[in-house]
């Protein structure tokens, strides 16, 4: 099946590509989601008509992405969790975790544009990579420290 794009798929192609998938795939995810049109003739004229206008949302989506990585690189931040003596985390640190903290820095991202390849579980300073855009990805600085243990309770 041939289907039109109407917006970046990862691993698939981008905004107006013509691309060839299965069945299933475009009848039951592509198109319910109005991620893709059908190729058809018409389609296929009104896509041509659509060209332009998709280059300047693209250059405008660019030039935001742009310009957010330039204020991300500067982000710092820091959790704390409960640690080990090696230094290995009793939790972890999620995708999630460090999208909730920039968003209470002032920063609204999509949890799935961090790309973390697997949960931080030791303490340290990452440098973890922020897709803005297909072409555009930032750095956020992330450390790990250890929470302060708490002194003992006096026995009575």
């Amino acid at each position: 099946m041939e289907v039109i794009l109407l917006q970046d798929v990862d691993k698939l192609g981008h905004r107006g590509q013509v691309v060839k998938v299965a069945d299933g795939y475009g009848r039951n995810h592509l198109l319910p989601k109005k991620l893709a049109v059908a190729a058809t003739p018409q389609n296929r004229k009104w896509i041509e008509q659509q060209r332009v206008k998709f280059l300047k949302l693209e250059a405008k989506e660019r030039a935001d992405a742009e310009e957010l990585a330039k204020i991300l690189e500067g982000a710092t931040i820091s959790f704390r969790r409960k640690a080990g003596e090696q230094g290995t985390l009793f939790g972890s640190v999620t995708a999630m975790d460090i999208a909730e903290e920039l968003a209470r820095q002032g920063y609204h991202l999509d949890r799935r544009k961090i790309q973390l390849e697997a949960p931080l579980k030791v303490l340290g300073e990452y440098a973890v990579p922020v897709k803005l855009h297909r072409e555009v990805t930032a750095s956020v600085k992330v450390t790990v420290e250890a929470e302060a243990e708490a002194p003992p309770a006096a026995e009575k």
